[in-house]
């Protein structure tokens, strides 16, 4: 990205170490405010995530930034063997690990703690690898794009579910005033973090959705790349493979 936008501009940590410090803090309240937030439209967005990879059949995936293993949970409906959810905040994969042993699939998933940007995985491990709403959030933007193409498998499916911005009116103007003005208001009014949900909303204007996102996974290497705006654009479905 072009702008290197952080929870905390006060801080002295790089982005990296800010949005462990964020996603730990809001933890707790994470998934609700998240149906709040979005109406629950995103657990609509999860679905067609999880419709587009059971075409595919995969045999293992990664979930990347899994948060609180929603995703994750919902890719069980895939046929997968094996999937692993993996993100850089302990305190969000505490509420995950919890939702997974209630739900009774500590079997077919794995919640582990790690880095986006060095992932903790030989070449080539996974048949499909997802990341739902956290591309946005990696320090380093290729690199992290980079070591997905490393681990995932020739053939293999990458699909990214991504905030965007509509281009058309009156949309384009609607989302504006709702991320720049209310999404930041309930974020302070429900998280303990003040700053959380304000981060949430500038870094996902920043983002260089659609073409240009396309145009960066074709740079590190990934082939058919398309990608499916969501509900007036609000959000968008990257698929791509290796």
């Amino acid at each position: 990205m072009a702008n290197k936008v952080t929870p905390y501009q006060d801080s002295n940590l790089g982005k990296k170490e800010q949005v462990t410090q964020m996603f730990d803090t809001i933890s707790e309240n994470y998934d609700g405010l998240n149906r709040i937030i979005s109406f629950g439209i995103d657990i609509k967005w999860r679905k067609r995530v999880v419709a587009i990879l059971k075409k595919k059949k995969p045999g293992n995936i990664l979930d990347i930034a899994t948060g609180t293993g929603d995703l994750a949970i919902n890719l069980i409906q895939t046929g997968a063997h094996k999937i692993v959810g993996l993100d850089i905040s302990a305190g969000m994969l505490e509420v995950g690990k919890k939702k997974v042993l209630k739900k009774q699939l500590g079997g077919t998933i794995e919640l582990v703690i790690g880095d986006s940007e060095n992932l903790p995985f030989e070449d080539s491990s996974f048949d499909a690898i997802t990341v739902a709403f956290g591309v946005r959030n990696f320090e380093t933007l290729e690199k992290g794009l980079s070591e997905i193409y490393r681990v995932l498998r020739s053939g293999g499916t990458f699909v990214v579910l991504e905030t965007s911005i509509p281009t058309k009116t009156p949309y384009r103007q609607g989302y504006c005033f709702y991320t720049k003005y209310i999404l930041p208001r309930i974020g302070k009014i429900f998280s303990k973090d003040d700053s959380a949900y304000a981060y949430l909303s500038e870094s996902a204007s920043v983002f260089p959705h659609g073409v240009n996102f396309n145009n960066i996974l074709a740079k590190i290497g990934f082939i058919d790349v398309v990608n499916k705006p969501q509900t007036f654009g609000v959000a968008s479905i990257y698929v791509a493979a290796k």
